[in-house]
């Protein structure tokens, strides 16, 4: 059973002020999730990074938010969502001290990896403790604000950054969540009412609270990483060919311990019994490895190839925030009505039209002629995936399990995107300080954009093949 909490209403001050801890928090995560990428060339002329650097600066939090999510989400339920969410935001304000501090590159990805980890404190906790506060009559409602306005936070997040950066540094995109965090911290010390899992924190099981898997995503996940980020410049050398090793094995080890434990496990593995929920999830690696992979070229090659500042930059992408924002909603009830088949299908088809286009985008290109049609295709493709993606995933499972199972998915687009990111200057051909280079950028660029297009083409495939209406009677018990 779980703790009594006090039933919160929007109207209430309480209620205003645990909304506000929880979207001030998200907007952190969704802040330095979009404005990254757009410091990237800053930061690595700064830092006299290489490819294989900035790589790392955007894998190290991805690796450890797509490894730990589940987990953060666990210890909260065990030891109090308002507890390990205060945790996580005080976590996460001073790994981003450190690397708005940092001298090197060598600094700055450790620091990241202390970020993506208390990220995977944050992110599950800023959800749960509304689920968990709020009236259920009022719950809809609160979740609701909160997706909005953490939406409006992500579609502003690449304007404030790029005006950051421009104007004062590319360090000031991490150290202004130092106010922010005080702001979550104040306002949940005296609003959000602590609750959690009454049955696992007495007797200490429950499903998800696996340090082991966790451990062994991480690594294998990590080994992966480190095999295609440090391939190009050492080639098949002891350290790439033992972390590729590593990396395979701790999935094995992963998958065979998973099966042990079975519905206590961080990812039961009955799950998996649903051929729907298996596919959907190869399908949000396919297609996040293409929004990953897109977001990172993008970006480095705007500002070192076509000469656009930082806040332009950050600009080019708002459109597709915005329709993602607007379109989301729609194109759920429109999967709602028809299945997920057919969205799923021509929203990848759509987006790979928008990188195709985007791969013409040269030197003193017009942002209203040369980048907006493009980037607006791919924000459509995407509108009409994201939406119906989720629905279907946790359509496609028991109702119990619908936490992990979205955790779950959640972690698989991180994966996609931090695969995608290790492997594309790999496919590409860039390496060392190539991206300095306009030459070798925009041959990269117009090659990843070609191999992100593909991605969505067979995940346009996959849809049309394998994915058909979720049937709750169906799903995995």
């Amino acid at each position: 059973m779980t703790a009594p909490a006090p039933a919160l209403r929007t109207g209430s001050a309480a209620g205003r002020g645990t909304l506000l801890a929880a979207i001030l928090a998200s907007g952190m995560v969704f802040l330095d999730s979009t404005v990254v990428n757009v410091a990237l060339p800053r930061l690595g002329a700064e830092l006299d990074a290489t490819v294989a650097g900035l790589q790392w600066t955007v894998n190290g939090y991805l690796l450890m938010l797509a490894a730990f999510v589940l987990l953060g989400g666990a210890l909260g339920d065990r030891f109090g969502r308002r507890r390990v969410f205060l945790i996580g935001v005080a976590w996460f304000a001073v790994a981003s001290v450190l690397c708005g501090l940092a001298q090197g590159t060598g600094w700055l990805v450790a620091a990241r990896f202390l970020q993506g980890a208390g990220g995977a404190l944050l992110t599950p906790g800023s959800l749960s403790v509304l689920q968990a506060s709020f009236h259920p009559d009022d719950r809809g409602k609160a979740i609701g604000t909160w997706s909005g306005l953490s939406g409006v936070s992500t579609a502003l997040g690449p304007l404030l950054g790029g005006w950051l950066i421009d104007t004062l540094s590319w360090r000031w995109i991490f150290f202004v969540n130092l106010p922010l965090a005080v702001g979550v911290v104040l306002a949940a010390m005296r609003w959000v009412p602590e609750s959690r899992d009454e049955a696992v924190s007495r007797t200490g099981g429950g499903r998800g609270f696996d340090v082991a898997g966790a451990l062994l995503g991480a690594l294998a996940l990590g080994g992966v990483t480190y095999a295609l980020i440090d391939a190009p410049a050492q080639g098949a050398s002891p350290a790439v060919l033992a972390a590729a090793v590593v990396g395979v094995v701790a999935v094995v080890v992963f998958v065979l311990v998973e099966r042990r434990r079975g519905d206590t496990a961080m990812l039961p593995t009955g799950l998996f019994s649903s051929r729907l929920f298996s596919v959907l999830n190869v399908f949000t690696v396919v297609v996040y490895a293409a929004l990953g992979g897109f977001t990172f070229f993008l970006a480095v090659y705007l500002q070192n190839v076509v000469g656009w500042s930082a806040l332009l930059t950050g600009l080019a992408t708002v459109p597709m925030t915005l329709l993602l924002l607007v379109g989301s909603p729609r194109a759920g009830a429109l999967s709602a009505r028809i299945g997920p088949r057919l969205p799923l299908t021509v929203g990848p088809v759509v987006a790979a039209a928008g990188l195709l286009l985007l791969r013409r985008v040269g030197p003193g290109a017009s942002y209203w002629v040369d980048v907006l049609p493009g980037v607006a295709l791919f924000g459509a493709g995407l509108t009409l995936v994201v939406a119906p993606l989720t629905t279907s995933v946790l359509g496609a499972v028991a109702d119990r399990f619908a936490g992990v199972a979205s955790g779950f998915n959640n972690a698989a687009s991180r994966a996609g995107g931090l695969l995608a990111v290790a492997a594309l200057p790999l496919l590409v051909g860039l390496s060392g300080t190539g991206y300095e280079q306009k030459g070798a950028l925009a041959d990269a660029y117009r090659g990843a954009m070609a191999w992100c297009a593909g991605l969505l083409l067979g995940g346009a495939l996959l849809a049309v093949v394998l994915i058909h209406r979720p049937v709750k009677g169906r799903a995995p018990s």
